[in-house]
């Protein structure tokens, strides 16, 4: 199959993407250098449905270096960058997506990869496994397992098992301590705010600034904006994490009473309509509106045209959306994920470490898919354990190890 891309010409700029973030990925580094000598998935076709930027197409040349057959897809319509995918399919990758696909490019992307009749699958949100167990769901018995990126494809995963429908098994990447903790806080909190500032051009201290959502990334998000002068309001449905946000210093109240102070708005839920009818009715002129959740749900866009007068694009990736009463709310990269959509999503240093989840929870799979259930499971500990240290040796730093007698201690009967 061809790849299917905007423009095989921009494929210089992507390999100088490729090659820049390569400096600061060492994890993949030294997983590159060690399995392109063993190629432990050759024969094995693989589907990628993720963000395709730089750092997703580092992991998809080290899995090809270590022998797979790669067809990689984008996982957002706004996050796939040009030049990269042109890079990509230049290594040898079939790469079908381009930047702003309509929703039907999107899914005939999906469904080409699905032709190749992949053995394994990384996804990124669920849609790759919502189509596997859906329209083309007589391919998945091909399918040996995969991996899910995100925390809202996990979700689905989890809906699936429970229901006794999953047809194939998962790993839960995001579930893994050296992709939840730093990819999901600092990952996110660093880059949504990366792709608020370069869209707005707005100052942030000082400013009310609501979260909707305080998990991992919620967590990153409010971290970051407290770190930048903000004042951090978080809204919550979960009484645990509420008494968290109010210990960690932040303010907690419902979304209705927020919506009438914020200046800044920013999901990150997993959930749908977490801003709507009512609270545009109450916020106030020049409020801005930014997503970081998975889909483009959290935001009710059709509530906000609904109450609006006119719609116009003001800067790149804002549009103005005027009320009745004059005042002007401000939608941020479609209310799609901000961080990616408006920006280059998380830092290579972060991604390295996510993605040495994705390849190990893949070699995982490889090696023990004869003895696993059609269920969701979370990658060994063990191989947390060597990430970590892969990850401190790049860092040059050393930790202290237990003597035989603190370990016989901690392990004792």
């Amino acid at each position: 199959m061809e790849s299917m891309i905007r423009d095989i010409k921009l494929a210089p700029s992507g390999h100088d993407k490729i090659e820049w973030v390569k400096n600061f990925m060492p994890v993949l580094n030294h997983i590159d250098a060690e399995y392109s000598k063993t190629k432990p998935f050759a024969g094995k076709k693989m589907v990628i449905t993720m963000h395709l930027e730089a750092k997703t197409a580092y992991l998809g040349i080290v899995l090809m270096h270590a022998g797979a057959e790669l067809t990689v897809t984008g996982s957002n319509p706004l996050s796939t960058q040009d030049d990269v995918a042109a890079a990509l399919a230049e290594e040898g990758a079939t790469v079908l997506a381009w930047h702003d696909c309509t929703e039907t490019e999107y899914d005939m992307f999906i469904n080409k990869a699905l032709d190749t009749q992949p053995d394994m699958i990384i996804d990124d949100g669920g849609d790759l496994v919502a189509h596997l167990h859906g329209d083309r769901k007589e391919l998945a018995k091909k399918i040996i397992g995969g991996s899910e990126e995100t925390t809202t494809g996990v979700i689905r995963l989890h809906a699936l098992a429970d229901a006794g429908k999953l047809n194939f098994p998962m790993v839960a990447a995001n579930d893994a301590y050296c992709k939840y903790l730093f990819d999901n806080r600092y990952g996110t909190g660093q880059s949504t705010w990366d792709g608020i500032m370069r869209t707005t051009n707005l100052v942030i201290a000082g400013k009310n600034v609501v979260i909707a959502g305080y998990g991992w990334c919620g967590k990153g998000a409010a971290m970051r904006a407290k770190g930048l002068g903000a004042k951090v309001i978080i809204t919550e449905v979960d009484p645990i994490k509420a008494i968290e946000a109010v210990f960690d210093g932040f303010r907690v109240m419902p979304m209705q009473e927020a919506a009438k102070i914020g200046d800044i708005f920013l999901t990150l839920t997993g959930c749908k309509d977490v801003i709507r009818k009512e609270h545009f009715a109450v916020m106030k002129n020049g409020a801005v509106l930014a997503n970081s959740g998975h889909f483009d749900v959290e935001i009710n866009k059709i509530d906000l045209m609904q109450g609006a007068v006119s719609k116009r694009p003001v800067r790149k990736n804002i549009e103005e959306y005027k009320q009745k009463d004059g005042r002007k709310l401000y939608l941020l990269a479609e209310g799609r994920l901000v961080n990616l959509a408006a920006g280059d999503g998380h830092p290579a240093e972060i991604m390295d470490l996510s993605f040495g989840v994705q390849f190990f929870s893949a070699l995982y799979i490889l090696k023990n898919h004869q003895n696993m259930e059609n269920k969701v499971y979370l990658m060994p500990n063990e191989i947390n354990i060597k990430l970590a240290n892969i990850k401190l040796a790049s860092l040059n730093t050393d930790i202290d190890k237990l003597t035989q007698e603190q370990h016989d201690y901690l392990h004792k009967a």
